[in-house]
């Protein structure tokens, strides 16, 4: 029987089942058990254990949760709950952070970092935001805050543009309006990788042409970008505000105030895909090698500081479950 049992959930498309099997293949390399496809959506609570597929979550030493597109309000429930127990990476506190734009942006210039202005009001104030949009020349764009992939995200010309906007907010009971001020920038970014305070990759995205947005989701195309040290600073201290164990930093070059501002910072950012490592992305196995020794570490660290967490795992297989998301 291995030494620790840690949780799974990881997605399957875009290269994500390699990643997945790499990754248990390290951590049974070091003695550590592997039960995959524990998505809570599957899972309910009972009389003080959460179970899901069968096993009993509390019992895991670590579970390690990533998969961006199948988040429901269920699952982060019982994931909020769970990591009041066992360690979870992404930690709930810091991956909730960082899942709305307006407490991210906030945390992260009350600590010096640089992002863009921004402004958080009800969504009936619509002056105040005329007001802030005119000290910011009129432009802006409009975010909803707990967003991802750039659904929702709107640019507006000109104050007036709030009047066309301010519909679409009533009609989906919206109770604020987050705006930021438009950056001037080339339509590229830096996405940084952070595991464990580490630099592990950087590439960039390009927005397509006549467009804005470098969202792969919005049509951007992925771009080779070799990082310098500011951006990586910027996204080491990014990371670290946040409390993220992995993070991925997404950068733009503002060119009107001539210096780099944090845009977002992910709880889940992607590997690189079989088709961007044969672009060029080759930073997979080192970020494979550093969360094994994050999980290594924590599951160890854990059980040294808490003998609560010296259980017996009879009740666990520590073996691969086949499992493919839907």
């Amino acid at each position: 029987m291995s030494k620790h049992t840690v949780g799974l959930w990881l997605y399957q498309n875009g290269g994500g089942d390699v990643i997945q099997r790499k990754l248990i293949d390290r951590l049974r390399e070091r003695d550590i058990g592997v039960i995959s496809g524990l998505n809570l959506a599957q899972a309910m609570a009972h009389q003080g254990s959460i179970i899901c597929n069968g096993v009993l979550m509390e019992d895991l030493d670590l579970f390690y949760t990533y998969n961006a597109g199948q988040q429901t309000q269920y699952q982060m429930y019982l994931y909020e709950m769970l990591d009041r127990c066992i360690p979870i990476i992404n930690n709930y506190k810091a991956f909730a952070l960082t899942e709305d734009k307006f407490k991210t942006s906030h945390l992260l210039r009350r600590h010096g970092i640089n992002t863009p202005d921004y402004c958080l009001c009800r969504h009936n104030n619509l002056e105040a935001l005329r007001a802030t949009m005119a000290d910011w020349g009129g432009r802006a764009v409009y975010k909803p805050t707990d967003g991802w992939g750039g659904t929702g995200i709107v640019r507006l010309e000109n104050e007036s543009s709030l009047d066309m906007l301010q519909p679409f907010i009533n009609q989906i009971d919206v109770q604020h309006f987050f705006v930021e001020r438009f950056i001037k920038n080339d339509h590229t970014d830096y996405r940084i990788d952070i595991v464990d305070g580490d630099f592990v990759g950087c590439y960039g995205r390009k927005a397509p042409k006549d467009d804005w947005k470098t969202n792969i989701t919005s049509g951007g195309s992925i771009i080779r970008r070799e990082p310098n040290d500011e951006v990586v600073k910027l996204a080491l201290k990014a990371a670290n505000v946040t409390g993220l164990e992995i993070a991925g930093v997404d950068l733009i070059y503002d060119q009107e105030h001539e210096e780099y501002v944090v845009l977002e910072v992910n709880g889940i950012p992607a590997f690189a895909t079989p088709d961007q490592e044969e672009f060029g992305l080759d930073f997979n196995d080192l970020k494979i090698e550093k969360i094994t020794d994050l999980i290594e570490r924590k599951v160890t660290v854990n059980k040294l500081l808490d003998p609560k967490l010296q259980h017996d795992n009879t009740g666990i297989e520590a073996e691969e479950q086949e499992h493919v998301i839907g």
